[in-house]
C-alpha cells in the first residue's frame, strides 16, 4: 500500500470517531466516554483500533454488507490498523462507532450474537461491556479514490491483551538495532 492508502484509511478511522461530534445520530459517542469506558486503570491504555468494511474501488459490489457482517469483520486481523491478532488476547472493553444506515436493533442484535457465540475473549476481572455509538452520516470516500462508497461502516476502538504483541515486536526490533549500535 502507499502512503496515500494509508492516509485515506486511517481518515476513514479518524473520522468515524469525530463524527458523533460534528453530526447527529441515534446513539452519539463523546470523545470523554471513550476513555471513561475503555481504560479500566490508568496504565492500561493502550488501544486497537479497527475498521469495516475495507473493499477496494475497483472490487467494489453493489450488493451492501449488513449490520452483522461489518460487525464480525471488524473483529478480524485483517480489519485491525495493527498488525497484531486479537484472537490470541482479551479484551477489556470495545467501543463500536457505526455510520450510515444502521438502526439499533441491528446493532444490538449483532452484539447479542458475538456474546453468544462467545468469538471474542474478555478478561474475567472486568465487566464485559460494548459501547455503542451509531451516526447516521455514512462514511464519504474521495472521488476517484481507491476505497469504494459504502451505505455503512463500523469503528472499534478496543483495549485488548493482544497489544502485548505489537510492543513484543517493537522490543525486539529495538534490541537488533541497539546491539548493531544503529
Amino acid at each position: 500500500p502507499t502512503y496515500t492508502n494509508l492516509n485515506r484509511l486511517i481518515s476513514q478511522v479518524i473520522s468515524s470517531l469525530t463524527a458523533s461530534l460534528r453530526f447527529d445520530g441515534a446513539l452519539n459517542v463523546d470523545v470523554t466516554e471513550f476513555q471513561t469506558n475503555l481504560v479500566p486503570y490508568p496504565r492500561i491504555h493502550f488501544m486497537l483500533s479497527s475498521y469495516a468494511p475495507i473493499i477496494s474501488a475497483e472490487k467494489a459490489y453493489h450488493e451492501q454488507l449488513s449490520v452483522a457482517e461489518i460487525t464480525n469483520s471488524v473483529f478480524e486481523p485483517a480489519s485491525m490498523m495493527v498488525k497484531c491478532d486479537p484472537r490470541h488476547g482479551k479484551y477489556m472493553a470495545c467501543c463500536l462507532m457505526y455510520r450510515g444506515d444502521v438502526v439499533p436493533k441491528d446493532v444490538n442484535a449483532a452484539v447479542a450474537t458475538i456474546k453468544t457465540k462467545r468469538t471474542i475473549q474478555f478478561v474475567d476481572w472486568c465487566p464485559t461491556g460494548f459501547k455503542c455509538g451509531i451516526n447516521y452520516q455514512p462514511p464519504t470516500v474521495v472521488p476517484g479514490g481507491d476505497l469504494a462508497k459504502v451505505m455503512r461502516a463500523v469503528c472499534m476502538i478496543s483495549n485488548s491483551t493482544a497489544i502485548a504483541e505489537v510492543f513484543s515486536r517493537l522490543d525486539h526490533k529495538f534490541d537488533l538495532m541497539y546491539a548493531k549500535r544503529a
